[in-house]
């Protein structure tokens, strides 16, 4: 069983319609009982970082969501929910997130051009670190496949898991991986056939 993780914040039901495109049920829910059940995990997230860790913690799915990690549950993070798998965010304010990566989330305006627009809205390829093997998620997409991305931050300081990255004025890191640990900047949801693609790997993790 997949869970979507419901905490007030995520495109929950456009993530459910594109599990459903791929034969795949997917379950949107915050109930702690029903997220232990699942096989695997999604983190979505849409909006502020520090209002999504609130909100995480109000519920206290954020130690519920480390420790089904830490039976080796696959977990994929989208968007902010990527976000929050790292270790602090400087949007609006310095932000404690889950510190299942290391790393930290920062303005993307502190590294690409001034006059490139910002938040960075559209298709941008992918491209895979040439000394890594590539991440099982993407096992079914190539170099330069594209993808559609919505955001003003990304992560820094995590090199030894950044599993893609994109260019907008300069290099940005697209998706990471660490374990059975899995984040994308973009929105698998809205990217295609490529992300379904990717959301098809997810889904054989551990099969």
């Amino acid at each position: 069983m997949i869970v979507i993780i419901d905490y007030g914040l995520g495109n929950l039901f456009s993530l459910k319609s594109a599990f459903a495109s791929i034969g795949e049920q997917a379950v949107i829910s915050g109930e702690k009982d029903i997220i232990r059940r699942a096989d695997r995990i999604l983190l979505p997230g849409v909006g502020a970082f520090g209002d999504a860790a609130l909100k995480l913690r109000e519920r206290a799915l954020d130690g519920l969501i480390k420790e089904e990690v830490s039976k080796g549950k696959p977990l994929l993070g989208i968007c902010l929910g990527m976000q929050l798998l790292f270790e602090s965010s400087e949007e609006h304010g310095c932000h404690t997130g889950l510190g299942l990566i290391e790393g930290q989330i920062k303005p993307i305006a502190e590294t690409v051009p001034a006059h490139l627009k910002i938040p960075h809205i559209g298709w941008n390829a992918l491209h895979f670190p040439e000394d890594k093997e590539k991440s099982p998620i993407f096992k079914y997409i190539k170099e330069q496949d594209c993808v559609y991305f919505v955001h003003s931050y990304h992560a820094v300081g995590c090199k030894e898991t950044v599993t893609a990255t994109t260019e907008y004025g300069s290099e940005l890191t697209a998706a990471v991986g660490y374990h059975q640990v899995y984040g994308c900047q973009f929105h698998p949801e809205k990217s295609g056939l490529t992300g379904l693609n990717i959301l098809k790997a997810f889904c054989e993790i551990g099969d």
